[in-house]
């Protein structure tokens, strides 16, 4: 069942290793099968060069095992959350790579003070609130997918491809598990160029609205034109 969603998730989960994006086992990459809905995600604590696609553990949005006899990754609530949520969300990726953490370790948004920024996402890339003891006592992993979801009331997901969730990490999303490791590509890049644009100019503002729009809108759209039909 499902076997080119595992094949994908499994691959996607090597190159966000490839990426340079991991350390250790800190990072896991997950995918939803539009139709019957059910996701398939990287088991826990796995080495990303040992796995193979019928290790990939497929679940329902309840987390109810499906396939795999391992257990899943320990963000798998917080997945389940998200595609929950927002259902055009097709795969996620969290990492804890080093300048998105350090952005989110400082509680601090990542401004758009460029077009690399613009050319994927759609403003300043948002942090949560703190989680409180209880919500962190109680259900960790799903009550960080519900601040996530919180955060985004008036941000549409499928316009900002990110998140940085307060002293923890960045969680990005796209079409399909592939795209959301290459979302989690540049937002390491962008949180890298922004950290670099503050230090070397701090009263730097953001980039103006015409250019962002332009940049976002040729890429995202009905009247995007970047790229191949």
């Amino acid at each position: 069942m499902l076997d080119k969603l595992r094949a994908g998730v499994c691959e996607a989960n090597k190159l966000l290793e490839r990426s340079k994006l991991l350390t250790l086992t800190f990072g896991n990459v997950s995918g939803i099968d539009p139709e019957t809905r059910l996701v398939a995600i990287k088991p826990s604590g796995i080495p990303y060069c040992d796995l193979p696609p019928d290790e990939v553990v497929t679940l329902d949005l309840d987390g109810t095992a499906v396939e795999g006899t391992l257990r899943p990754s320990s963000a798998t609530p917080t997945h389940l959350v998200l595609y929950r949520a927002f259902p055009t969300l097709r795969g996620i990726a969290h990492t804890h790579s080093t300048y998105a953490t350090m952005f989110a370790q400082a509680r601090v948004e990542i401004p758009c003070f460029g077009t690399t920024h613009a050319d994927y996402f759609n403003g300043t890339i948002p942090v949560t609130r703190l989680m409180t003891p209880a919500e962190t006592a109680s259900e960790y992993e799903t009550n960080t997918g519900h601040v996530i979801v919180e955060r985004f009331q008036s941000i549409k997901a499928q316009e900002m491809p990110a998140v940085l969730v307060a002293c923890h990490g960045p969680f990005a999303w796209g079409k399909d598990a592939d795209d959301s490791v290459q979302n989690s590509i540049v937002l390491e890049q962008v949180a890298a160029t922004a950290y670099g644009t503050i230090h070397l100019n701090q009263e730097i503002g953001p980039i103006s609205q015409s250019l962002l729009n332009k940049h976002f809108s040729r890429k995202h759209g009905p009247k995007a034109y970047y790229g191949q039909k």
